[in-house]
């Protein structure tokens, strides 16, 4: 995220499940690092496709909206005494109304599911739909999830040479100078080439590649590691596949972030598999961050896409 995005608010997506409250609580501590106003948005509508119903009706829906919205923003002043807690009531689908909420956001915190989702459901389609689609990071929080060690709080962020990844070291590194904390950089590594069997890759030098893959993920860190010289920074290069290292590295993590699509995704993939896996798997939150420019840029990648023949 650029220093110019510090305008705009926080924008939380709340309907008052217990993931929401975990949330506004995660909304309400960014809001106060960025010195921003804070958004409370409840989406309501009409459930039923083959009924259309009158105004009284529709009124009562929006009352009990406006019920929650009021709750979320009664929380939200609770957590913060004196922030500035706005809310935001939009008849809708969840994610449609979030969608167009954002484009005003710097910042949106969802949690993983809301209400309507099943028990064993771990990251519902709103939160998905918006972390696929939105020109800004989104911040995804799912209950349950062990809270983070006492003490300096620790940042994870991939890195793979990809635009996306890019923007994400960028977020991390803003994110840990606000909060005070480290970051944990990771390179995942993982070439066929390397390991006996019928998968090697004949005609490579495994070695070669991999102080190659190290010098270039050294390259990628370096600028930002000078740009942010009050933050810690680890580098860890992991022989694993993405999925496994990212897991691996954000035991114990404040936050976990990721770009929304990286190395190995197809053009027209709007969140790739590492991301997916991180929001259903990872052991903290997890922030998603589009590419720079990603929004202006999605519709010429996937004009071009048979151009270029490569994946983004």
């Amino acid at each position: 995220m650029n220093d110019h995005e510090r305008t705009g608010t926080v924008l939380v997506g709340y309907d008052g499940s217990p993931v929401a409250d975990e949330a506004l609580r995660w909304g309400v501590r960014e809001a106060l690092f960025r010195h921003l106003p804070l958004t409370v948005c409840h989406a309501w509508h009409w459930p039923y496709p083959l009924r259309q119903p009158d105004k009284e009706t529709l009124e009562v829906l929006r009352g009990a909206g406006a019920i929650v919205a009021d709750e979320g923003v009664r929380k939200a002043h609770g957590l913060a005494e004196g922030l500035d807690v706005r809310w935001r009531l939009e008849r809708g689908w969840a994610s449609a109304v979030l969608l167009e909420a954002s484009r005003e956001a710097s910042l949106v915190v969802l949690g993983s599911r809301g209400h309507g989702g099943f028990e064993a459901l771990t990251v519902g389609s709103t939160a998905v739909q918006v972390a696929s689609h939105a020109d800004r990071p989104v911040i995804v929080v799912r209950p349950g999830l062990p809270a983070a060690p006492k003490g300096r709080e620790r940042l994870v962020v991939g890195v793979d040479g990809s635009t996306g990844g890019e923007s994400a070291v960028g977020f991390a590194f803003e994110e840990a100078a606000l909060r005070g904390a480290s970051v944990t950089a990771v390179c995942s590594w993982w070439d066929p080439a390397a390991f006996r069997g019928p998968d090697r890759v004949p005609f490579s030098d495994p070695q070669v590649i991999r102080r190659e893959a190290m010098a270039r993920f050294e390259e990628d860190v370096a600028p930002w590691r000078s740009r942010y010289p009050q933050v810690p920074l680890e580098t860890e290069f992991v022989v694993d596949t993405p999925r496994e290292a990212l897991a691996g590295a954000a035991r114990g993590a404040a936050l976990l972030v990721v770009g929304a699509r990286g190395i190995g995704s197809g053009p027209q993939t709007l969140l790739g598999p590492v991301t997916q896996a991180a929001l259903q798997e990872a052991p903290c939150p997890v922030a998603v961050v589009p590419a720079e420019g990603a929004g202006r840029r999605r519709a010429a990648e996937t004009a071009g896409a048979s151009a270029r023949g490569g994946t983004g």
